[in-house]
């Protein structure tokens, strides 16, 4: 299982709700980054397979009337993936589904121009040895962005946070440095010096555009730069206050 942050879940968000219309400066002005910093987590995200393509949304039934077509069929359990790879091989075919269900397994969409053509493709699943329990034209389909990975009620520009709890009461969390931030333009030995950092806490890794830093004294802190910081106990939200904007 691969986790995913608050950064990560943001940029899944806006990209299914808008893949074409959004760009990574957008996203970074919303989770307070650099653009940099995003367009290495999309290359992060497409190398651990998390996005798998981008796909254009297309009406059919626009384009010259077209017809889309569900096939609901049932194939053998053991022989499921096999046969769906063999029914997106059929034209017309542009999507197939895969159930974990010993019947209705396998959803398949398909385009025809008319119903000649979907009654070919009908016969086609047949022949690959589904049997096809019922079919529906489709009207519409929309794809719409998990509001889980969404910004719910966090006002725009606010700093980003994500906890982590491991066992024996430590906590890991992740945040953006805010512009006014205490601790911004300080290095971390200025930054303990100054009574700033609590004694338990470690900042452990510093995500700076598309550099990953191993922070060491000498380390400068720098307004959006994407910390993550751990703690032997559980987190006070004075503890994490030096990296928020100094009211």
């Amino acid at each position: 299982m691969e986790r995913l942050d608050e950064v990560d879940r943001r940029i899944l968000y806006r990209l299914v709700e808008d893949a074409r219309n959004t760009s990574a400066p957008m996203i970074a002005d919303e989770v307070n980054v650099s653009g940099a910093t995003i367009r290495n987590r999309i290359e992060q995200l497409e190398e651990r397979g998390i996005i798998t393509g981008y796909h254009a949304a297309i009406n059919y039934e626009r384009g010259e009337s077209w017809m889309q077509n569900l096939f609901i069929c049932t194939a053998p359990v053991a022989d499921r993936e096999k046969q769906a790879k063999k029914v997106s091989n059929i034209p017309g075919v542009i999507n197939v589904r895969e159930l974990l269900a010993g019947r209705r397994n396998l959803h398949v969409t398909a385009v025809g121009a008319n119903s000649d053509e979907l009654t070919v493709i009908s016969r086609q699943l047949a022949d690959i040895g589904l049997d096809i329990e019922d079919e529906h034209i489709v009207h519409m389909e929309e794809t719409v962005p998990l509001d889980h990975f969404g910004p719910g009620d966090k006002p725009r520009n606010s700093p980003m946070r994500d906890f982590l709890s491991l066992a024996g009461g430590a906590e890991v969390i992740e945040l953006t440095v805010d512009e006014n931030s205490p601790i911004a333009g300080l290095t971390l030995s200025e930054a303990n010096e100054s009574g700033l950092l609590d004694e338990d806490l470690l900042v452990i890794a510093i995500e700076r555009d598309d550099e990953i830093i191993t922070p060491r004294g000498f380390t400068e802190i720098r307004a959006d730069d994407l910390v993550t910081i751990f703690s032997r106990y559980s987190m006070e939200s004075a503890a994490i206050e030096p990296f928020e904007a100094d009211a």
